[in-house]
């Protein structure tokens, strides 16, 4: 795929602009210099940011389960109004490194950023946006950053990477196509370790998040999604294998990158009998709070099931079926029939862990909740999504972060693992 914007072409300058250029250095390079956001005004087709000050660049990027679009912004501080509308649902912002800042945007349909342009001198970038459907923001979701850069003005002096000044002409402007690469599921990815005794029921254990991708960003402290979860995943192995009741693999183990179908593959790759993925949450309203947990929705499997059934390649086993000899007929109500009972499963889990969690940790009155999900779609693997709190709530941020509450999580998620295996084993 080839994402197309406009970069400007070089000039020369002479020794006539050397005080301009160190003053100008001088400007960038200061913290101090950083500015505040002014408005984000997002409407049907449109995303508006206002700035306070010229902003040095910006990028945007999608994110799946849940569908999000991040803006981060360069030279410029959260601050100012934030307006939903449109595909979207709720505006977020954050402090981003030094003197910049993300912006998150919760989608209520899929929606993806498809061009943009600062304008009023880089005070003001609007990035268009258009509906898509779930495949198409799906592969937007792995293809990389948008980045946007403010036009200088014409004669104006910017900081060079040597001790060259450039001066940028608009009239020397040019369209450039560069290719972008979209990252695959990667056949050949290696199988996590698995640990625990052979003959027990294998559980794979997701952190979510990774490597490029952080997940949310508290305000407490500037705690990262992708680091709490990876010490939640661990507490919970640990816990699990000391139960010894059950096999453990993780689906990463560092701080890795993996794209949302390959989680799920691994686990089914392995022929794991319960996949959880863990998250941390995050909202609008500091004083949201508490855990909640995610499965697939009535709506996402049948558009999966459609999916699957569509699929050219059949050869696929489906809970111990090839679908490849299969008519088509017969494929769509096998795997029909296995999500409905995969679904059941996995919903029967939610309860129970919600059950043992309670008075454990704190949770939402109505923490079972169901999404369309990607990283929960596999049609014959029970999942669930844990969000274990709120990176924007202080208290939960503080107990997320601490060794006492990932303990108190991983002891509802071991009672609640070795519960629902008694009982299957029960009614065998």
């Amino acid at each position: 795929m080839a994402l197309r914007w406009t970069s400007f072409g070089k000039g020369r300058c002479g020794m006539r602009h050397a005080l301009a250029l160190t003053l100008a250095c001088a400007t960038f390079a200061s913290p101090a210099s950083a500015q505040r956001i002014d408005a984000v005004e997002a409407g049907s087709d449109r995303i508006v940011l206002r700035f306070d000050a010229p902003a040095i660049g910006a990028s945007s990027f999608a994110m799946a389960g849940p569908d999000r679009i991040v803006v981060d912004l360069d030279g410029i501080r959260p601050g100012g109004r934030s307006e939903a509308g449109g595909a979207i649902r709720a505006v977020r912002q954050g402090v981003r490194g030094d003197g910049g800042s993300r912006i998150v945007l919760d989608l209520a349909e899929s929606t993806m950023v498809t061009g943009g342009s600062f304008a009023d001198g880089g005070r003001r970038l609007t990035l268009d946006l258009r509906p898509v459907n779930a495949q198409r923001f799906a592969r937007a979701a792995v293809a990389g950053r948008m980045r946007f850069q403010p036009p200088p003005v014409i004669g104006a002096i910017v900081p060079a990477s040597s001790s060259a000044a450039m001066v940028v002409d608009r009239r020397q402007r040019a369209t450039a196509s560069v290719p972008v690469p979209v990252a695959r599921l990667r056949r050949g990815l290696p199988l996590p370790r698995v640990d625990g005794e052979a003959d027990r029921p294998l559980v794979v254990i997701d952190a979510g998040h990774g490597g490029h991708d952080p997940g949310a960003i508290s305000s407490h402290g500037g705690l990262r999604e992708k680091d709490l979860t990876l010490k939640t995943a661990r507490a919970i192995r640990d816990a699990l294998l000391a139960g010894g009741r059950v096999r453990v693999a993780m689906t990463r183990d560092r701080d890795q990158f993996l794209v949302l179908q390959e989680r799920y593959a691994i686990a089914r790759r392995l022929g794991a009998s319960l996949f959880i993925s863990v998250h941390c949450d995050s909202a609008d309203n500091p004083d949201a709070s508490g855990a909640s947990i995610y499965t697939l929705s009535e709506v996402a499997s049948d558009r999966e099931a459609a999916r699957l059934a569509a699929r050219e390649n059949k050869a696929d086993i489906l809970a111990g079926v090839d679908l490849g000899r299969q008519s088509a007929d017969i494929s769509s109500i096998l795997i029909d029939l296995t999500q409905r009972e995969t679904m059941n499963e996995s919903a029967g889990f939610a309860r129970l862990l919600g059950r043992e969690a309670k008075g454990v940790i704190p949770l939402k009155s109505n923490y079972h909740r169901m999404a369309s999900l990607m990283v929960l779609k596999a049609p014959d693997l029970p999942s669930i999504l844990f969000e274990t709190g709120y990176l924007s709530n202080e208290a939960d941020a503080k107990r997320l972060d601490s060794v006492d509450g990932r303990k108190a999580i991983a002891k509802s998620v071991t009672q609640a693992v070795e519960i629902h295996f008694a009982r299957r084993m029960a009614a065998r």
